[in-house]
């Protein structure tokens, strides 16, 4: 099983977006890692306490939709949506890059993964690429915090 020392880091948004744009089944995940997570591969519901069958996490995969638009700019913005959970949840909660295959959806419709393989940790250097990204965009944007403030 690994911990936080064997596995590797994603340094930059660009190394993380070659990785999304060359594999599909990628996910997200913000957790104490996968030492902790795997072990139950399991989350929680936090509103009922309800154990759910997966891992919560978010999808990497490109969208058809998205057309020809940057990579990078979907990835930062899947990232920047819950960059908002270590000061929620628990400071030390960090982002982590898995594979994994979606076995059912969350209550808040967020994947649920099984058959979890640890890729690597994704560092404070990509999470603020990603929040420079996507604060440059046109539009109005915050995260997914039900109760932080829109900018």
């Amino acid at each position: 099983m690994s911990t936080r020392a064997d596995l590797p880091t994603i340094a930059g948004l660009e190394e993380l977006t070659r990785l999304v744009t060359g594999r599909r089944g990628l996910y997200v995940r913000w957790s104490l890692g996968p030492a902790h997570d795997l072990p139950h591969a399991r989350s929680t519901d936090d509103l009922t306490g309800l154990r759910l069958p997966g891992l919560s996490a978010s999808s990497l995969d490109l969208e058809a939709w998205w057309g020809e638009r940057p990579a990078k700019i979907w990835v930062a913005r899947r990232l920047y949506d819950y960059c908002h959970l270590p000061r929620l949840k628990d400071p030390r909660t960090r982002p982590w890059l898995l594979h994994g295959r979606e076995t059912a959806r969350g209550p808040d419709n967020e994947p649920l993964v099984t058959d979890v393989e640890p890729l690597g940790w994704i560092s404070d250097r990509v999470t603020t690429e990603a929040r420079a990204i996507i604060t440059e965009q046109p539009g109005r944007w915050g995260t997914l915090a039900r109760d932080a403030t829109p900018r």
